[in-house]
């Protein structure tokens, strides 16, 4: 898998890229990573990426010439020659980080670990024009329902959370079915009593939160690890987790069980 990361603050990734997963997965050949200056596109001696946008308005907007220019690149195509609309091939992904983008899931994210490349354009200032989301990006993705200063963070999240996803990149690949908006059961047993068919058809979609870990000590400050997680009755444990799971969902996000 290979990441392309076009931003005019290439330095921002240093960091990021050096712990962790994707540092071991791209150790391991598991992934490689371009950081892509896009400043290297520009044609002016002040290498101006923005402008005032048309119609007015506040703040300044990233010209469509260095990111198409730099995508064409990035994709091995010759100086002029344009893309095809839609992007380079059915294996890359051309995702533009926009606070107007489509809300990132994991399924959005296993759908990614499929192809063999993404090229991601970090938007900047008061957003990009609208002409590289429709006739370059194949994707415009949010994070979430806020604002950031720009796509950098969103891409390093999306290349971490793709990443985990690739096979060799955990050191125990059951590590990512288990997770919170994995796609994989909480446990492997019945729904604990209590539970309507149509919470278990939530649960069997797997849209509910993880469940609680604990680890040692049993007791710290006077709380107690639940007696069932020690007991070593793996049944009840497990039903326990799919219960708990579930009541964390309800506590914390109760939109992931609308209509129940």
């Amino acid at each position: 898998m290979r990441f392309d990361l076009i931003t005019i603050f290439p330095e921002f990734f240093t960091g990021p890229l050096d712990h962790g997963i994707v540092r071991r997965a791209r150790e391991n050949g598991l992934v490689e990573i371009h950081v892509q200056d896009l400043r290297e596109f520009t044609k002016d001696r002040h290498r101006t990426v923005d402008d005032r946008p048309f119609g007015g308005g506040e703040g300044m907007v990233l010209k469509p010439a260095p990111l198409f220019e730099a995508v064409e690149s990035l994709a091995g195509h010759s100086a002029g020659e344009a893309l095809k609309p839609g992007g380079a091939d059915p294996k890359t992904a051309i995702v533009l980080l926009s606070a107007a983008g489509k809300l990132f899931r994991q399924e959005t994210a296993r759908r990614y670990a499929q192809l063999e490349r993404i090229i991601f354009i970090c938007g900047r200032y008061e957003g990009v024009d609208e002409r590289v989301a429709e006739h370059l990006a194949t994707d415009e993705i949010s994070i979430g329902d806020f604002v950031l200063s720009g796509g950098e963070l969103p891409a390093m999240m999306i290349v971490d959370t793709v990443t985990r996803l690739l096979p060799g990149a955990l050191g125990n690949e059951a590590s990512s079915q288990n997770e919170s908006f994995s796609g994989a059961p909480h446990a492997e047993s019945e729904l604990p009593r209590g539970v309507n068919s149509t919470s278990q058809s939530r649960v069997g979609n797997h849209s509910l939160l993880d469940f609680p870990h604990y680890t040692r000590p049993a007791e710290y400050r006077g709380w107690a690890v639940p007696e069932i997680l020690i007991g070593g009755n793996h049944a009840e444990v497990a039903k326990w987790r799919r219960a708990a799971a579930l009541e964390k969902t309800r506590r914390n996000r109760p939109d992931l069980l609308a209509g129940e």
